[in-house]
Formats: structure tokens, sequence, C-alpha cells
């Protein structure tokens, strides 16, 4: 079941792909596989899925450590500051950093394990107090600040937008991403190129793709609806 969900994912993400115009191998399919069972994690490495995203580090730490190598994973969760090191141990990706003082502790811990941390900049679009996220108008500041810490690296920008029954309505926040990123881009605060937009899920993730999408966050449409 796993293995044909999948499979129906992946087309979908071509199809949304070509059909604005898309490679669609510059769009990965990030697993999210919160609450799901270890089993069912091997059964989705066996069907070809070797890109996993986790919530929780406590939850991550025994599923990374019983798939084993060849597997990458990317924290797509809520990090707290004292949770850096554990976060940078386990993961290739952290796609919510969203304050300074967050990404000053990744780069510490980095700096400690000799490694440079990739991150992506969470951007709060539509103002929503329940979620986290930096405003757009404080992410120029702030992609500054973090291209000045050594053992990070910014790869690119994450939003989570408001739900809606329609998921073409979500357009909009999808689109003002990427606008952000090219714009941001153009300006060189970074110092490199931002390729990432970490965008849509599985109610969205077809738009998502049509507007720049290179990561979606897809859960429930691969291992059916959480418990």
């Amino acid at each position: 079941m796993i293995a044909e969900n999948l499979q129906a994912v992946r087309a979908r993400i071509e199809t949304a792909a070509r059909r604005a115009g898309r490679d669609p191998a510059a769009v990965r399919l990030v697993a999210v596989s919160k609450t799901v069972a270890v089993e069912r994690l091997r059964e989705a490495a066996a069907a070809g899925q070797h890109l996993f995203g986790e919530n929780y580090l406590q939850e991550a730490r025994p599923k990374i450590a019983a798939l084993g190598p060849g597997i990458a994973w990317h924290f797509v969760g809520h990090l707290q500051s004292n949770k850096a090191k554990a976060a940078v141990e386990l993961f290739e990706l952290i796609h919510g950093v969203d304050r300074l003082n967050l990404a000053q502790a990744l780069s510490q811990a980095a700096a400690r394990l000799g490694k440079v941390q990739e991150v992506l900049i969470q951007v709060n679009l539509a103002g929503e107090e329940s979620k986290s996220g930096a405003e757009p108008a404080a992410v120029p500041a702030l992609l500054q600040a973090l291209a000045g810490l050594p053992h990070l690296k910014v790869a690119g920008f994450m939003t989570m937008p408001p739900w809606f029954p329609d998921a073409d309505a979500v357009r909009p926040y999808f689109r003002a991403l990427r606008e952000l990123r090219d714009r941001l881009e153009s300006q060189a605060l970074a110092g490199h190129p931002l390729p990432e937009l970490s965008m849509g899920m599985t109610g969205d993730f077809e738009v998502a793709v049509e507007e720049g999408a290179t990561l979606v966050r897809v859960g429930t449409a691969i291992f059916g609806a959480r418990h």
C-alpha cells in the first residue's frame, strides 16, 4: 500500500512540474514520518523513498538508528534552541529556523561537530500567531545575520501557509515565498544561491510544485491518516 501511495504521489509531482514547465527531478519528496512506525518506514525505503522528515527529536532518534545508512533525514518541526546539538547530530537539513538565537545555537553545535549545518529560514507569510516563522519584513536582516555564522548555510526558505479547502487558494502564499527568495537572491544577501523552497503538504503540494517548490513535505498521502 505504501509503495502504491508513493508511486501515486510521485506521479502527481511529475505531472504538476511538467504543467509548470519544470523538470520533475528538481522537486524532492520529503516523506513526513511523524507517528509512523519503523516497519512502515522500512516499507517506504524498500519502495525507493530515501528522504524522510521528522517533527520531534525524541521520535526521530530511534528511527534514524533503525533505518541506518543511505537514508537522509530533514527536521521539519519547531526546534527549541536547547535541542540544537541533537538536531545538528541527526539531520542533514533543518527546515524551520526563524530566529537568530536558534541559528547561533545551531552554528555553535555544528562547529563542535566540525560540520556546516544547512538550514532553511521559515517565513510566516500570513502572520498567523499559531505558527512559527519570521515576518517577511524581518527576513532580509535575518538572512544577512545568518550568512555571518561560519558553521551555518542558508539553503533557502520554508513556509506553512493557512489551510484552505480549495488548494488553489494557497497559491498566493507559495508564489510570495518564491518571489521573496528571488528578490533576496538577486540582492546576494547570503553570498550564495538559495535554491531550496520547502512548501506544500498533502493537501496542496501540486500547487506548491507549480509555484516552484523544490521540497514538498507529504505524510498523509503516503502513510495514511495519523492516529
